[in-house]
């Protein structure tokens, strides 16, 4: 039995084929957190996914956001599954059970701690010496303590304990555990690229959690990675054995530096490897000394700011001969049962308690996270551009003409009432033409009358030409019927502005646009040279402040260098400058 975790920061990931990236990692259960999709914008081609049945939680209250999914080959199918640590939404048959205590918590909590779509829960049937086990796995994407929003970290400790005290339940019904995926935390200074740079390491309240759940007897840690107050929590939580679990790889690697699981994309930290491990594979500790093979991290395995982690054990898998009914091939969208209209339009008591959930954190859904899924803003722009463009009127700055040929009848189209008029745009000497009913055009003209009017042409293109927008230009389309003789001259003058070459206007535009790039450049500043830095010589990067606080929003330069550790010099160096106002 193998199984693997990644956090693959977006389902995207596996854009150029999910069953094939799957494969890739030869894996019987694959446990990926950071998904980044809701139920609503689950495809069909990423939920089902043939040799594979797959499970998902996803968020109520943010699209774009969070998310679990396991993924199970047809060789590994779970007998139960449900999401979710706190039962809460679970209203179906085949479910885990076994929620533990939760007398700590108040109802609205629970719920909260659930409404992240942060954990799916499988269990499996496992051979172990000739004996039927039960081996249960908790898939987690615990939450990240944001410095700026005090009451995440408050969050954090309460969804570790409510983890702890699920993952124990289930341990103390008989079952096997294993507990994976993105932890948000590193547990000892060996598994952080610069631990001397955070003040108080082991003071962390994350830590100091995982020092409680871990179990903590092995030598090799004892001696190099103890804290001084490490032995008072574990006692704390057991005197005897301390935690129930095991961190697998550093059950096989105690002593390994330099192995992390996650890289700062911002700073290019993976190119020199500065990092954290902070995505685990916890067993309880029977099934890690029993089981157990062998356990690694695969940082060759790119395409997330997170790579994958592998467990091996012994014990072949059992699989079951249906799915549990929150596997995703049942859901209603995917199972190729037709819907009733009403399914959309009201809330049914069907197994949705997602929609049901999806009210509850209101205001939550961010505008950034909403577009990464969703697009309407520039859906919108291109539909705005389309009506424009089709218009009898004329069009923006920017935009070449295709007719200036507009009737002189007031009715017109419902959208010319929305667009800016161009007062300038149509000369009065071009007044005659909207009389015309048809345009002649230039190639069924006669080289003598191109002739008499090419002097006329080039007063009347200087006098359109300083009326109309800088790039624009006059064409006109249309058939080859004469028009009245009476204002059969002024047309044939209009025909040709497309096609003449007028000597008089091409200075006067010149210096116009000369006049007029002097002007922007003098109100408008690029960005700023940058400057080198001190150590390698090289330009600087620009950055901006996005903390909040009273830097917000200035700008500075910084080496272009990935981030690493200060001994490695073909790292960043420290140089930094703010931009100085007013460059």
């Amino acid at each position: 039995m193998k199984i693997v975790t990644w956090n693959i920061n977006g389902i995207r990931t596996f854009r150029g084929g999910i069953k094939k990236a799957l494969d890739s990692l030869g894996a019987d259960i694959i446990c990926v957190q950071e998904t980044k999709v809701t139920r609503d914008l689950l495809d069909e081609r990423t939920a089902i996914v043939d040799g594979y049945n797959s499970y998902f939680s996803y968020s109520r209250g943010r699209s774009g956001y969070s998310g679990v999914a396991t993924y199970c080959k047809d060789s590994a199918t779970p007998f139960a599954a449900e999401e979710g640590l706190t039962g809460l939404l679970t209203n179906h048959e085949g479910a885990v059970g076994c929620y533990g205590d939760h007398t700590e918590f108040s109802s609205e909590e629970l719920q909260l701690l659930d409404n992240e779509g942060r954990a799916v829960i499988t269990q499996h049937r496992i051979m172990c010496q000739n004996k039927v086990q039960t081996v249960t796995v908790i898939n987690v994407y615990c939450p990240r303590a944001d410095p700026e929003k005090p009451e995440r970290k408050q969050f954090k400790l309460q969804f570790y304990k409510l983890l702890q005290y699920r993952a124990e339940a289930i341990l103390k019904d008989g079952s096997y555990v294993i507990v994976l995926g993105d932890v948000n935390t590193s547990h000892r200074p060996i598994d952080h690229c610069d631990p001397s740079d955070i003040d108080d390491f082991g003071e962390n309240p994350g830590r100091k959690w995982l020092n409680g759940f871990l179990h903590s007897d092995k030598p090799e840690e004892d001696k190099n990675e103890e804290e001084p107050d490490e032995e008072s929590e574990i006692s704390e939580t057991d005197p005897i054995h301390g935690g129930k679990f095991v961190d697998t790889f550093r059950y096989f690697h105690p002593t390994r530096t330099n192995a992390f699981t996650c890289w700062s994309t911002l700073t290019g930290a993976r190119q020199t490897n500065y990092g954290t491990r902070i995505d685990y594979i916890f067993a309880d500790c029977q099934l890690a000394k029993d089981q157990f093979l062998g356990a690694d991290i695969m940082p060759e395995v790119e395409g997330s700011d997170h790579c994958p982690v592998w467990g091996q054990l012994s014990c072949p898998l059992l699989p079951s001969s249906k799915p549990p009914p929150i596997c995703t091939r049942y859901l209603p969208e995917f199972a190729g049962k037709q819907q009733k209209l009403s399914r959309f339009l009201v809330k049914v008591d069907q197994k949705s308690v997602q929609s049901e959930r999806r009210d509850v954190l209101p205001g939550s859904q961010e505008e950034e996270e909403r577009r990464e899924n969703l697009n309407p803003i520039r859906a919108g722009n291109v539909s705005g551009k389309k009506r424009v463009l089709t218009s009898d009127s004329v069009v923006p700055k920017g935009k070449k003409t295709k007719t200036v040929n507009t009737s002189s009848k007031p009715q017109g189209s419902l959208l010319s009432f929305f667009k800016p008029k161009l007062t300038n745009a149509v000369p009065p000497t071009e007044a005659p033409v909207r009389q015309c009913e048809k345009i002649l055009s230039l190639d069924e003209m006669t080289p003598t009358q191109n002739s008499q009017k090419a002097s006329t042409t080039r007063e009347n293109v200087s006098s359109v030409a300083d009326g109309l927008p800088e790039d624009t230009e006059p064409i006109f389309e249309g058939s080859t019927q004469m028009c009245t003789s009476s204002t059969t001259e002024t047309c044939d003058k209009q025909v040709k502005t497309k096609h003449s070459t007028p000597q008089p206007s091409v200075g006067h535009s010149n210096s116009n646009k000369g006049a007029s790039l002097v002007f922007w450049k003098s109100v408008l500043h690029g960005p700023p040279p940058p400057p080198s830095c001190k150590v390698h010589g090289e330009p600087c990067v620009l950055r901006t402040v996005k903390k909040e606080g009273p830097n917000m929003g200035k700008q500075f330069f910084v080496c272009a260098r990935p981030q690493g550790h200060s001994s490695n010099p073909e790292a960043r160096c420290n140089f930094f400058a703010w931009v100085e106002k007013g460059k």
